[in-house]
Order: structure tokens, then C-alpha cells, then sequence
């Protein structure tokens, strides 16, 4: 792997650098993200080892992959929130080599995920990885998360993976980008992640939500930024954009449950998870699967989505 940039500019806020592997000749570009929450590690994890095996497998499916696609691995989006076990990173002033403080005298933090934004980029990272968004000009993303131990509200079955769009599909923002069609291709991809690996092994998957009936659509979070097109400080004056998705392991780094042989299992589903993506990608299954698989994946019916510019708003 190497470092995004050599400059100081390109290193994290507390002078960590940022690095990103590439792996494939094809014309066409993959984003794939994990650890943009410092105390969420089991995006690294499970992308090193898909990044070991795309590069060195000959096998037809992953020869195929790299042929059409040059994708851009980054394991750790935020390295200094990694190294504190932080969801959060801290804003660090250079000169004194300490944090920076608010006006209540605390280190001022940033939610990366939440800091592509008009009014964000407070962090050299967010400024670094999307300036590296708009150079590369990706077709597809995904970015891999965790989330709180979970279960199905009606058969009380565990869930170890949710599947995710961070503007809901259907919802008040998708279906008005770009005509409807990543409206249709968030569908499909999160669609056959799903047909791929649900009840492979220990693999329960269900749809992403923030409560009974509530899910996402906001605005500020890092794909839905993609997904938007946004222009910040003029560097993407054509307005790229590119369909992009989710993944929510559950189980935590607080989560004192979780022993070595459950993380093991959970980062094979995260492997399984992306490798389904990038040949259904590749082979075209994706984009031949009927979007209304959506539907197909369990969920509660959706009542409200959660905003990060309206509220809580009824669906």
C-alpha cells in the first residue's frame, strides 16, 4: 500500500498518514471504506484479507474483478480515532501539538462520517479522502460499519449483518438523484449482497434502521455526499457522483461478549459480504437483479426516516 500523498498536507490531524491500496487495471473505479469510526475495527480486518486474496488469486471470478475494475482499498479512514478505539477523531492544533479546544475548554471532536458536508471538512482527513474521491471519480462504493448487538423484533433470531443505504431508498432524497437510478442500483446491490450471503454459516441478515419503523436519510454522511455530488471548494465542478451502500456488523468493540471466535466469524461475513459485492458487480448479476429484492430483506415496515436536515420526518 502506499500513502495517499507524501505531503504533511495528506496526513491525519495528529500527523498519522492515510493510505490506500489499489488493486486491478480496469477502466472502471470501486471505493471501499472501513474504520471511518476509530472503535470500529473490523472493517480492516476483513478488508486486508480480501485485499490479500483479490491481489494473488487466480481464480476466474477474481481475475474478472480485477480486469474490469481498479479498486481503491482503504482500510483505516481514520487512523487517530483507530489508535484511541474512538468512534470520533480529535482536532489537533500543530503549533502546540495538543488538541484543539472548544469554548467548554474539551478537545473539539468530528464524526468523520458526518463531516462531508457545505459547512464541514473541519478535519484534514475528510479534506484529504475526498479530494482523493474526486481524482479517482469511483462508479460504485461501499463502506463498512458496526452497530450495537441485534435481533429480529419478531422472531427474536440474532442478527449478525444490516444491509444499508444512507439516503433511504424510496425515501425523501434518492428517488430524485440522477432520475431514480441509484434509487435502483442501492436496491440491487444491497439486494444481492444479501440473496449472497444470508444463512451462509452463523450469516442473519436483515435491513439497516435506527429504531422500530426508522431509517436513514441524511444528508452529511460521507456516501450520501457521493451520492449527491457534492461540489466542496470547487473540486468537483462536474458534479461526479457514484451509488454506494453499507454494511453493519453487529457487535462492538464495547461489546464484551464478543470473544476471538465470534470477531472471527463476524470479519468472514464482512469478506463474504464484499466479495459478493465486487462479483455481482463484475459479473453483471447486480444490475440484472429486480430492485424490489429490497423489499425481501427483513425489516419493519418504514414509518419515519431520520434526517440530518428535516428531523424526524414521516414516511
Amino acid at each position: 500500500m502506499l500513502p495517499v500523498r507524501s505531503c504533511a498536507e495528506y496526513l491525519s490531524e495528529q500527523g498519522r498518514e492515510l493510505y490506500v491500496a489499489q488493486v486491478g487495471t480496469g477502466t472502471r473505479h470501486l471505493w471501499i471504506q472501513g474504520r471511518i469510526h476509530g472503535d470500529e475495527p473490523y472493517g480492516l480486518d476483513s478488508l486486508m484479507t480480501v485485499l490479500r486474496s483479490l491481489a494473488s488469486s487466480g481464480s476466474p471470478t477474481y481475475r474478472q474483478i480485477r480486469e474490469q475494475f481498479t479498486i481503491h482499498f482503504i482500510p483505516v479512514y481514520n487512523p487517530d480515532g483507530s489508535e484511541m478505539n474512538t468512534r470520533t477523531t480529535t482536532l489537533w492544533d500543530e503549533t502546540t501539538n495538543q488538541p484543539r479546544l472548544g469554548a467548554n475548554g474539551r478537545p473539539l471532536t468530528v464524526d468523520l462520517n458526518r463531516d462531508w458536508a457545505v459547512n464541514g471538512f473541519r478535519a484534514r482527513e475528510s479534506r484529504a479522502w475526498y479530494e482523493y474521491w474526486t481524482m479517482v471519480k469511483p462508479e460504485y462504493a461501499l463502506d463498512i460499519h458496526h452497530q450495537g448487538m441485534k435481533v429480529d423484533r419478531t422472531t427474536g433470531e440474532a442478527i449478525t449483518l444490516s444491509l444499508g443505504v444512507s439516503l433511504a431508498p424510496g425515501g425523501p432524497t434518492l428517488p430524485g438523484i440522477r432520475g431514480g437510478e441509484y434509487d435502483v442500483l442501492t436496491r440491487q446491490m444491497a439486494g444481492h449482497v444479501w440473496q449472497q450471503v444470508d444463512h451462509r454459516g452463523h450469516i442473519t441478515t436483515d435491513r439497516y434502521d435506527v429504531g422500530e419503523g426508522v431509517v436513514i436519510d441524511i444528508h452529511g454522511g460521507v456516501v450520501s455526499a457521493m451520492m449527491m455530488g457534492l461540489n466542496w471548494n470547487g473540486l468537483n465542478p462536474t458534479g461526479h457522483s457514484n451509488a454506494a451502500i453499507f454494511f453493519e456488523t453487529s457487535g462492538n468493540t464495547r461489546d464484551g461478549s464478543l470473544g476471538q471466535k465470534a470477531r472471527g466469524k463476524l470479519i468472514q461475513q464482512n469478506m463474504l459480504g464484499v466479495e459478493a459485492w465486487l462479483s455481482g458487480l463484475a459479473t453483471g448479476a447486480v444490475q440484472r437483479l429486480d430492485p424490489e429484492i429490497w423489499e425481501q430483506i427483513p425489516h419493519d415496515p418504514v414509518q419515519y426516516y431520520f434526517t440530518d436536515w428535516g428531523g424526524t420526518i414521516p414516511a
